[in-house]
């Protein structure tokens, strides 16, 4: 009888490099573009290997799963899928923690820079028959003055550390799961979050969306931020409580902020930050290379290949 690999949800035109990394292997598909659990419930039921974009793979959906071998996420992150409901069913739970690492970093580092250059801005009033400055000579700053706090030691935020400190920025690290030699021996320096917030003049956040830091920029700590200190998230959207984050911009509390995830995502149109001058948004693209692309998705077929096997996998994030 036949595997059966069930796509809940995909971005790309087809999924021809997976098909073509399993087709020696006696499998079936059937894919789909869930949005809602009903739908993925729906499609999952007899599925060997659950692959998943998006889509949500929650406990209501994993306690209907029978012969599942394992749950695929197409991303580092996998807060769409109920990992202790998983665990508990003894399915793992795979990501795949390394295809776009330079990526985000960059695109961190051009949020930063825009930021803090006024980039889009001055592209917006040149862009609408003017030629002056988009702001007072008090809006443009320099990294070499500057204290960036990065909130986050993993891949990326050490990514993000390698391509900081070259600018003579001063770098200081939140990271309660690491030494603070680790962070010293590339040029930064750790402390809690709350002195991080204080003396940072740009903060930028890279950690997981966990229990733990689900909502972790908010009211208050906005308020311990310095006033008129930027922000920059291509990390995930919920770690910041929006309405939060509007009413600092508004008060002037944060002077900017730079924003690949948001929450809600997909931001909607009547959203503020749509439209607010001092804040840069884009579509969850820090991650976009043709060259990531390949590797992700060559990664999350390798992973269903050794499902199929029976064989030991990969990047499991539950516990299994």
């Amino acid at each position: 009888m036949p595997y059966k690999i069930v796509v809940t949800d995909y971005s790309f035109p087809d999924l021809s490099i997976e098909q073509e990394i399993l087709a020696p292997f006696d499998v079936t598909w059937e894919t789909a573009q869930c949005r809602t659990i009903e739908e993925v419930t729906a499609l999952t039921r007899d599925a060997t290997v659950i692959i998943a974009q998006f889509a949500p793979v929650r406990a209501a959906t994993i306690s209907t799963l029978k012969n599942t071998r394992a749950i695929i996420r197409y991303g580092i992150g996998v807060d769409n899928v109920d990992l202790a409901a998983a665990a508990a069913q003894k399915i793992p739970v795979c990501n795949v923690p390394d295809y776009c690492l330079d990526e985000v970093a960059e695109h961190t580092l051009a949020f930063v820079l825009a930021l803090t250059r006024q980039v889009v801005a001055n592209a917006v009033v040149i862009s609408g028959g003017e030629w002056k400055s988009a702001v007072p000579i008090e809006g443009y700053r320099c990294l070499k003055d500057m204290t960036v706090g990065v909130v986050g030691f993993g891949r990326i935020g050490r990514g993000v550390i390698q391509r900081l400190i070259p600018f003579g920025c001063r770098v200081v690290v939140f990271d309660p799961m690491v030494p603070a030699s680790a962070v010293e021996a590339m040029g930064a320096k750790q402390m809690g979050l709350e002195d991080l917030l204080a003396r940072s003049d740009l903060v930028t956040l890279h950690c997981p969306s966990l229990p733990s830091t689900k909502g972790m920029i908010n009211q208050a700590a906005l308020q311990r931020m310095k006033r008129g200190s930027l922000l920059v998230n291509a990390s995930r959207g919920d770690l910041i409580v929006t309405d939060d984050l509007v009413a600092a911009l508004r008060s002037g509390q944060i002077a900017g902020a730079a924003l690949d995830v948001t929450s809600p995502e997909p931001l909607p149109k009547e959203s503020p930050l749509r439209t607010m001058p001092q804040v840069i948004i884009s579509p969850h693209v820090a991650s976009a290379t043709p060259q990531a692309g390949r590797r992700l998705r060559e990664s999350v077929a390798n992973l269903a290949v050794l499902a199929v096997q029976g064989k030991p996998l990969k990047n499991v994030v539950n516990g299994v």
